[in-house]
């Protein structure tokens, strides 16, 4: 059997990690052949692949990015799309898929195994915001960098007496911001799932200071967006592939906040630094646990499903229903962390 496995998307730490315990399992314990198609679906497009085996695969596990690229497109972009696929599959016989993606690269495959294409489906995502599983892996890594920049400018903030505006990453779902932002002390988080009010915001930042604390850190999601009708925020340029270009929010953030309390405020926006670098050991078990569970899935003929962490195990879950939805952060944890807001 010849099993093919790719990455699309954004890069995540683990990635690596993924393809090396994919390899090992399919080509030791089963006697598969393993290639990767390289750069996510327009490797698969355009005929690009390469061998992977074991030993091509070592000294994987501790490095970030993929080795066999990725990017952001998909075959329902062109009109002969799937017929391009199959046509590569069958010219390089290619019997399964491996696709390692977030959302749009799993959409993608749901749409592409619907059409026939026997495949198992891996999520990766720093933002954690996969349906279907309860965590996947970039995630802690992530969370890690983030933390780590929040310490550090904790004590810039108290040397200067300012408010640092900390960025994040986060499009629909606040994961990334509410446990760094608990992890780090953060005086405040603002996540996409609760529509914010500034003057609350402010309000916070004015009694915490006025308690002869003069140092506050704000941690804001990248899709974080206030209250309709408090303050206008420009609706974001969408790019070639349908996504809203997110970014900026903490500057209208910041802006607000030291015009209406005088209070001198700076930004920072962590951007692809939270992509970039070694995955955390938390990463590197899950990424070598759904890895192995993936080559599991397709050597049992689980085509259409995806591989996700649930209850301490990781099993599999229809593709379908795991890209219907989105994995939300917990009320309840949102409510934990707003005890520690000033």
């Amino acid at each position: 059997m010849r099993v093919g496995v790719l990455t699309g998307g954004g890069d995540c730490p683990g990635l690596n990690a993924v393809i090396r315990a994919v390899v090992r399992k399919g080509e030791r314990d089963f006697g598969y052949e393993m290639v990767g198609i390289l750069d996510g679906w327009s490797g698969l497009l355009d005929d690009r692949i390469m061998t992977l085996t074991v030993e091509e695969c070592r000294g994987l596990l501790p490095r970030g990015g993929t080795i066999i690229g990725t990017s952001r497109y998909q075959p329902f972009m062109y009109d002969d799309g799937m017929a391009r696929v199959r046509a590569n599959l069958e010219r390089n016989a290619i019997d399964a898929l491996i696709v390692i993606g977030g959302e749009g690269t799993l959409s993608a495959a749901s749409r592409v195994h619907e059409e026939g294409i026997p495949l198992v489906g891996v999520p990766k995502t720093i933002d954690n915001d996969v349906g279907g599983t309860e965590r996947t892996f970039g995630f802690d890594t992530a969370v890690q960098i983030a933390t780590d920049a929040i310490d550090r400018l904790h004590t810039t903030a108290e040397s200067h007496n300012r408010v640092m505006v900390v960025e994040v990453m986060g499009r629909h779902v606040g994961h990334i911001a509410t446990w760094a932002g608990m992890a780090g002390g953060a005086t405040v988080t603002l996540v996409p799932e609760e529509p914010f009010d500034i003057d609350e915001v402010c309000d916070a930042l004015t009694r915490r200071h006025g308690r002869g604390r003069y140092a506050s850190i704000v941690v804001v999601a990248e899709g974080a967006l206030p209250k309709k009708g408090t303050i206008e925020v420009q609706e974001p340029p969408v790019d070639q592939y349908g996504h809203k270009r997110l970014g900026g929010i903490c500057n209208v953030v910041a802006s607000e906040i030291e015009a209406r309390t005088g209070f001198e405020t700076r930004v920072t926006v962590l951007g692809h630094v939270q992509r970039g670098g070694t995955p955390t050991s938390l990463d590197r078990v899950l990424s070598t646990w759904f890895g192995v569970a993936a080559m599991e899935a397709v050597h049992d003929g689980k085509y259409g499903s995806m591989v996700a962490f649930r209850g301490g195990e990781v099993v599999t879950v229809p593709l379908a229903d795991a890209v219907g939805s989105l994995n939300y952060t917990s009320p309840e944890l949102l409510r934990t962390a707003r005890t520690f807001f000033a």
